[in-house]
């Protein structure tokens, strides 16, 4: 049974991502995330994991979709990295079943929000995304509420083990702000960003 604290977020998320009188065959996503960093092999599969995990938390699995690409095509098919595999299995999540792929122009338009892990993502992704959609695309810690003064989740790739946990970090806590903040949106009668 959940608690009324569970039950009252699913409600107001399953309010703020209807999107129409007809909510379309059971089961399907009501809002749709994707998390871009470069490789597709540390960062955004590490966002992937922890968000698809605080959705399940709280029961809404099945109204919320997210995916990760990479700007580049250097790891396309690959597992994410060992070393952020074994980092996010520490505090629960599971990145296993991934593997990298490429943003694709119809990302864009599938989407509703495309969050890059840095500027230079953001800006490669800016350059690729349809004007229609330009409005979808920006940087996750846009969302943080610890670490208000970052703007970028740092690419842990050439580092020691501790940029991991510093990822794990940012991307723990700009999750909770992006959910966070589209309840809000919701009181205030607004619209997902």
């Amino acid at each position: 049974m959940e608690d009324n604290a569970a039950m009252e977020i699913k409600d107001a998320v399953t309010r703020l991502f209807k999107r129409d009188a007809d909510p379309g065959p059971r089961g399907q996503a009501r809002a749709k995330v994707l998390f871009v960093c470069m490789g597709n092999i540390c960062r955004s599969p590490t966002a992937e994991g922890v968000l698809r995990q605080k959705v399940a938390r709280h029961g809404l699995a099945g109204l919320i979709e997210v995916d990760s690409a990479g700007t580049h095509a250097h790891h396309i098919g690959n597992a994410p990295d060992p070393r952020a595999q074994a980092h996010a299995a520490r505090r629960g999540y599971d990145l296993s079943r991934q593997r990298a792929r490429r943003v694709r122009t119809e990302d864009f338009a599938r989407f509703d929000f495309v969050l890059a892990m840095d500027r230079e993502n953001l800006e490669t992704l800016a350059e690729r995304c349809p004007p229609e959609h330009q409005d979808k695309v920006g940087l996750l810690m846009r969302y943080s509420r610890r670490y208000p003064a970052q703007e970028i989740v740092p690419d842990p790739y050439y580092g020691g083990p501790n940029g991991f946990e510093v990822v794990l970090d940012y991307i723990e806590d700009a999750c909770d702000g992006l959910i966070d903040r589209d309840l809000a949106r919701l009181a205030r009668g607004g619209v997902p960003s």
